[in-house]
């Protein structure tokens, strides 16, 4: 069974969204699907809008990261999520 390397960023609703809790939020979603969070970043977008960028590593039998993606967008305070990465775990 072979694992993915998968990171998602995420764009909050507004530059005042608590990303500490939205990263809380994300990571119980993360797993309860079944991967595992392995980094997460703050990346500035513009006018003091930031996105969350996390990196998370799945089982590769698993499929889609449709499934994942749902979840995290129905969260409050999320307005996007996109796949920005994809790459298979070597080792």
């Amino acid at each position: 069974m072979a694992k993915v390397i998968i990171e998602m960023k995420i764009m909050p609703v507004s530059p005042e969204t608590d990303l500490s809790k939205l990263l809380g939020l994300v990571d119980k979603e993360v797993t309860a699907s079944g991967a595992k969070l392995h980094k997460h970043d703050i990346q500035p977008v513009a006018f003091g809008l930031k996105a969350l960028i996390i990196t998370i590593t799945a089982d590769e039998d698993k499929g889609s990261t449709d499934a994942l993606e749902e979840k995290i967008s129905a969260l409050n305070h999320v307005e996007s999520v996109m796949v920005t990465a994809v790459s298979r775990a070597l080792g």
